[in-house]
């Protein structure tokens, strides 16, 4: 490395501005927690006024969780929250569907084939696979331990 570039790394640093990680920390922290309480508040009333148990509860309170993002994605309600929260709000399952529905938004003047469902997954669709294939292997994984045991 020449002087001149430890030089210019030293001034980088010195006019780089400070984040404040321990707040964004703790704003993150609170609104994930918040939507967490939000999906256990959903799961209560799935299981109390539905019948699901506790082993049935969770999909379509994941699905309720993903449709209540979407919702206030299209009303611009979620991006401001997620401005806000930063990491809090793409954590948790609410941030795959933000980002489901924000492909569609944005492409939808493209027609609903080539746009909306041609950019749809663009983002997501990694997601979705990688979590196939990863469930995949720990199912694989559990049922070669179940079968030695």
């Amino acid at each position: 490395m020449t002087k001149q570039q430890t030089t210019y790394q030293k001034y980088e640093k010195k006019m780089e501005p400070k984040r404040p990680v321990m707040k964004n920390c703790l704003k993150a922290f609170i609104i994930g927690g918040f939507i967490c309480v939000i999906g256990q508040i959903i799961s209560f009333i799935y299981m109390y006024f539905f019948d699901f148990t506790e082993q049935t509860v969770g999909n379509p309170t994941v699905a309720t969780l993903i449709f209540i993002t979407m919702l206030l994605t299209g009303f611009g309600v979620y991006d401001k929250i997620a401005q806000f929260a930063g990491a809090g709000t793409a954590v948790p399952v609410t941030g795959f569907g933000n980002a489901v529905i924000s492909a569609a938004i944005e492409h939808r003047t493209e027609g609903f084939v080539l746009g909306v469902g041609g950019n749809m997954f663009k983002l997501a669709g990694s997601v979705i696979l990688f979590g196939v294939f990863s469930a995949f292997l720990i199912a694989l994984i559990k049922t070669i331990f179940s079968y030695w045991s």
